[in-house]
């Protein structure tokens, strides 16, 4: 029996993990977080299969300005982290022509065509389907003029297998809780969201175990032996890298350009007890913010900060959060419990998924920046029909990590 060391026990590596065990491979997954943490488990919930346009685009480019937290947007650029966040601008606006945004939609378009049906898939196995919810979501704007600007980008944009309707009544009725009505509404059919992110992970370990796999609580440190990559201290025939934003710090000394950033998000959590429990999750677009119901609490989520992933937390985010719930009379009262995660992003806002050229027992699944829950079981499916040495279902080279070529001094 072949075995596969899994380096990251996010959502992404577990998901993997459950895939090759059924497949028949020995599997350990080396992640030292037992307390979730992770971007993985702190996300919005939310399955964002109408995110087939990569933020990497000429229009992401020239709204920076207006967007940037100073002027009260959800970018955060601290010139603390100038060093990190430079680099990757530079790279982002270069992966930003209409010719690669253009390539990039039609590579992410296959990958979310296939996201729910892959969720649904995994959370049969897991025998978890209550996990899954397909209620869609709400898009909520201020105002009328911001409605009407909102809902003209969207009937434009790339949704996938999403379709979007105006909000009926029912839904307008249950948002009565808000300060002032709204200015317009729409609701996406289509998407998804995770009823419970911590279930989730136990459920997703739970099954690891089950099928004889292994959960190693313990930091893996790669070698490479003679162009063969190990995990120092454990035998395993080959290696799959799903350690999020950890991974640039993995490869790069292996001699691979991961021009990779930390996207830092952030949350805001309480208890549920005003928050309607069969509310879909509701996206104010003016503020960049979603708040999502989950089982025993209600979350705000916001912010794009680009820096250093051990960095500190900027409590200003945190106020503004709980600001946007006071003024739009959310019914969400603390006190509140505050998060705060790094996404793993490529400048191209593709992910990495694919087989290292240079050592041939090294794969890798990682990159997936806002879409990692979403993406996960599908993302697990292309890599065990990579590893069996099948034809993936959707075509990998958009996604491998050799373009961006070696690592450089600027890397």
């Amino acid at each position: 029996m072949k075995t596969i060391g899994i380096v990251g026990g996010g959502v992404v590596g577990l998901s993997c993990a459950v895939a090759l065990l059924d497949r028949g491979y020995g599997v350990s997954v080396f992640e030292r977080d037992a307390d979730y943490n992770a971007a993985s488990w702190g996300n919005a919930g939310h399955i964002a299969v109408e995110q087939v346009e990569p933020l990497a685009s000429p229009a992401a480019v020239r709204s920076v300005p207006k967007r940037l937290f100073s002027v009260g947007g959800a970018l955060g650029l601290p010139v603390s982290m100038a060093a990190h966040w430079l680099p990757f601008a530079a790279r982002l606006v270069a992966a930003s022509t209409p010719a690669k945004f253009a390539a990039g939609t039609a590579a992410l378009t296959p990958l979310l065509a296939g996201a729910m049906t892959a969720w649904r898939d995994l959370v049969g196995t897991l025998g978890a389907r209550d996990l899954l919810r397909e209620d869609g979501h709400i898009v909520v704007w201020d105002t009328p003029e911001t409605a009407r600007a909102g809902r003209t980008h969207w009937s434009r944009a790339a949704i996938g297998t999403a379709r979007i309707a105006d909000a009926d009544p029912d839904v307008l009725h249950r948002l009565g809780f808000l300060a002032d009505p709204v200015g317009g509404a729409i609701r996406f059919t289509g998407s998804g969201q995770i009823a419970d992110l911590r279930v989730l992970a136990t459920t997703l370990e739970a099954a690891v175990e089950a099928r004889g796999g292994r959960i190693v609580r313990q930091a893996a440190r790669l070698a490479d032996d003679s162009g063969r990559i190990v995990i120092i201290g454990h035998d395993v025939d080959q290696l799959l890298v799903t350690a999020g934003v950890r991974s640039r710090a993995l490869l790069e000394p292996l001699g691979y350009r991961v021009p990779m950033i930390a996207e830092r998000g952030y949350h805001i959590r309480a208890r549920a007890d005003g928050w309607p429990a069969d509310l879909p999750p509701v996206v104010f677009e003016d503020r960049s913010m979603i708040v999502t119901r989950y089982a025993d609490c209600v979350q705000a989520a916001s912010f794009v900060e680009l820096g250093d992933p051990d960095g500190a937390p900027d409590p200003r985010k945190w106020d503004r959060l709980e600001h946007h719930v006071r003024s739009l009379g959310l019914p969400i009262e603390g006190p509140f419990t505050r998060w705060m995660g790094a996404r793993p992003t490529l400048p191209d806002y593709l992910p990495a998924i694919g087989r290292s050229t240079r050592h041939a027992n090294l794969a890798y699944a990682f990159g997936h920046q806002h879409l990692g829950l979403t993406l996960a079981p599908v993302t697990a499916t292309l890599v065990a029909a990579m590893l069996a040495g099948e034809t993936p279902a959707v075509p990998l080279a958009p996604f491998d990590l050799d373009r961006f070529g070696k690592k450089g001094p600027d890397a």
